[in-house]
């Protein structure tokens, strides 16, 4: 459907599909398509399984916690959309920019982790998505890995960025749908608040002797039964849990390196027009903020409330959506958890390899193969790149199936790989005196440290080397903390006291050059930097204030109320139903009344071209 959408429209409106309109999509998106393709992008596999299974495991702390520390990523890489449009409104990549700056050493460090977060996303994607096909279809999680990603080549091959665009509003648009029905399914026609509060307050209550009356089989921590270790008084329905602290650390942490090192959030401020950049990733991050938030609170604490027989095993590998689903509406349940995750893997999959199509393209083929690639040649090799990259993703999820690493397992564990490049970028971007040098030696020392005391940290705290204990929350934090500050605090040292700069920004822009002359997105009135100035004065103001409200504020207003009363947690679930339904009326409305005109220019030019033949 998709790809028919993007054929007539560059028929109907003659748009010839260049190189730099297959990878930039005119650089003219508007602030509703972006939104909702940030939201489309953001939401994993993981987005709507491993929030539900920390719902599961740690009660209402978890899926706050995933929410909160997923969200500001992008509501701060908003500062960075606009920093690319004044200084670099040319560049296709982020990792263009690092040459254009610091040089090939540095070109060739940060290429190697903008693939690496490639790699690890759409590993998630497929993980999650043939673990779940499984459970609800019998069909073997190899073969669905293998065959996930031709559902994503195709219309990517055939429309670029904008093809991956108008997917992404469809996709969004049918995640919101979804949600609102299984939140009205479980506040509305099934339970209440207060009905809900009393069947989950019973659960945390109950002795070991009663699980066992339960589940057959039953050890503690195998099934959600019994007091929460770590949470206050034992309860699911409180902020103050610690493993719920410690997975919201390691997930804020290792989701900056998603965003800032993932070169689709690049291509997205690169195909938005600067207002709407501004203005896209405030509204998407908010939007984005209601699935781990409404959708998982809701089905996670279901899970628990009817003591479905969901084992912690199952619960990683990302099935207590799909479980709750079934249960309370049956086969359509099941239906409409699959087409969601459908939704959530093609969206960001595609994403991925249309980011892995431009790092090929413009870095590798035109930066080092051939200088002097015409149009035609960047669009064959971005075609070839992301045929090869999502096959071979695929035969690399088996492997992974393979060596039995989970979902959990891996969502965990990206931040230690991509974390050190965090620091290093955001400086590239907005401080003259960042060190390309320094920035080289911070982003693979913080590489080198962060695996180090991952790996002693297991062996010390859990008294093995393995997969398991590599997999502790603890163990997993240490490793997350150390590669993300450790890069920070290196590129700073080297800045300021071995190797400072003085970095002209204005020079930099010149040394990116467009493959065709093609303008679009890149007038005066675009590039005017009073409008620039004052977008990014605003950027700052509602990412920083934000930041601190979903952060630091929302869970210290939490901690008086301990145990949520009744009535806090009424408000709590209205809170998330309110948050859940706008999303879903700003995501599908919003793009479409913005570009109704366009919609209607469309059909009126192709009904005018066929009176006139």
């Amino acid at each position: 459907m998709v790809t028919m959408l993007v054929m007539m429209t560059q028929k109907c409106r003659y748009q010839e599909l260049t190189s730099e309109y297959f990878n930039t999509a005119g650089r003219t998106v508007k602030t509703g398509l972006t939104a909702s393709v940030l939201v489309a992008h953001w939401t994993w596999a993981a987005t709507i399984l491993q929030s539900s299974n920390v719902a599961w495991q740690y009660g209402i702390s978890g899926p706050f916690w995933y929410a909160a520390g997923a969200t500001v990523q992008i509501l701060l890489f908003g500062i960075i959309s606009i920093r690319v449009k004044q200084v670099a409104p040319g560049a296709h990549t982020f990792t263009e920019i690092v040459r254009a700056r610091w040089g090939k050493p540095a070109h060739f460090t940060f290429l190697f982790f903008a693939l690496s977060c490639n790699v690890v996303v759409t590993s998630m994607l497929l993980l999650g998505g043939s673990a779940t096909l499984e459970a609800l279809t019998g069909m073997d999680r190899n073969w669905s890995s293998f065959l996930i990603p031709w559902s994503v080549v195709v219309y990517t091959v055939v429309g670029g960025l904008r093809a991956t665009f108008l997917a992404s509003y469809v996709h969004s648009a049918i995640i919101f749908i979804i949600l609102v029905i299984m939140v009205t399914m479980v506040y509305v026609k099934t339970f209440s608040s207060d009905i809900l509060y009393d069947l989950i307050e019973a659960v945390a209550n109950r002795t070991d002797d009663e699980c066992q009356s339960i589940f057959n089989g039953y050890e503690k921590g195998k099934y959600a039964c019994g007091p929460v270790p770590h949470n206050y008084l034992g309860s699911y329905l409180t902020i103050l849990s610690g493993n719920g602290l410690l997975f919201g650390v390691t997930n804020l942490i290792g989701n900056f390196g998603t965003v800032f090192v993932d070169q689709s959030y690049w291509q997205s401020a690169i195909a938005a027009s600067p207002r709407a950049a501004s203005r896209g990733y405030f509204i998407g991050g908010l939007c984005w903020f209601a699935i781990p938030f409404s959708l998982a609170t809701a089905l996670g604490l279901v899970g628990v409330a009817l003591q479905l027989p969901i084992t912690t095993s199952e619960a990683t590998d990302g099935l207590v959506p799909a479980a709750v689903a079934q249960h309370l509406m049956g086969t359509a349940g099941s239906a409409a958890i699959l087409i969601m995750l459908f939704m959530a893997i093609v969206s960001s999959g595609s994403a991925e390899c249309m980011a892995v199509a431009s790092l090929f393209a413009y870095d590798v083929y035109r930066g080092y193969i051939n200088p002097n690639a015409t149009g035609k040649d960047i669009l064959r090799v971005s075609r070839i790149v992301i045929v090869v990259f999502g096959l071979g993703m695929g035969g690399f999820a088996i492997a992974l199936n393979t060596a039995r690493l989970h979902l959990g397992w891996v969502y965990l564990f990206m931040g230690i790989i991509i974390g050190p490049a965090v620091f290093p970028l955001w400086n590239m971007m907005t401080w003259r005196k960042a060190s390309g040098t320094g920035a080289v030696v911070a982003a693979l020392s913080g590489l080198v440290l962060g695996i180090l005391v991952w790996t002693l940290s297991a062996v010390f705290l859990e008294g093995e080397l393995t997969i398991s204990s590599l997999g502790s929350n603890v163990v997993m934090l240490y490793g997350n903390l150390t590669s993300f500050l450790s890069s920070g605090i290196l590129h700073w040292i080297w800045s300021v006291f071995v190797d400072p700069q003085d970095f002209d920004f204005s020079k930099l822009a010149g040394s990116i050059h467009l493959v065709e002359e093609d303008l679009s997105g890149m007038s005066e009135e675009d590039r005017d930097p009073k409008m620039l100035k004052q977008l990014l004065k605003q950027s700052k103001c509602r990412g920083y204030a934000v930041t601190c409200l979903l952060i630091v504020a929302m869970p210290l207003l939490t901690v008086p109320f301990g145990v949520f009363s009744k009535a806090f947690f009424a408000f709590w679930v209205f809170a998330s139903v309110l948050w859940g339904y706008t999303s879903a009326v700003v995501i599908i409305i919003l793009p479409i009344v913005e570009s109704y005109s366009d919609i209607v220019d469309t059909f009126y030019i192709r009904n005018f071209a066929q009176r006139d033949i």
